[in-house]
């Protein structure tokens, strides 16, 4: 699991971005299952993420509607496979409007920019 904190604020809002390889729903289930096990994500206002599986893609955006399907837009662009990303934020009492859509796109720029070992589609 790789994770990036700290990167990314927005009016109070705070923002995480993580992943890791994942070749099924359930891992990627259990994924978030390991990250919610630090308290700190378990107690974030969303957990947004997504993945391209063999058996097709998934996503939850987790209260944040339609944030996963920009993350799986992105991970179908970058052809990135078999690989799970999630965008945590912890809401800073200020609504964000449709600017919470680019923060999710920044994060998710952030942990392709930035993660080793991204193993991305022939």
């Amino acid at each position: 699991m790789q994770q990036f904190e700290g990167f990314l604020t927005d009016r109070g809002s705070k923002y995480a971005v993580s992943g890791g390889p994942v070749a099924s729903r359930d891992e990627a289930l259990a994924f978030i299952k390991a990250l919610k096990r630090k308290k700190k994500y378990a107690k974030a206002t969303h957990n947004t993420w997504a993945a391209l599986l063999p058996e097709g893609p998934v996503k939850n955006d987790d209260g944040e509607g339609g944030a996963g399907a920009i993350i799986l837009r992105m991970l179908e662009r970058e052809g990135l496979e078999k690989h799970i990303i999630v965008v945590t934020r912890w809401y800073g009492g200020t609504h964000l409007g449709g600017d919470r859509f680019r923060r999710v796109q920044d994060a998710v720029r952030h942990y392709l920019e930035n993660a080793e070992n991204l193993a991305k589609a022939n």
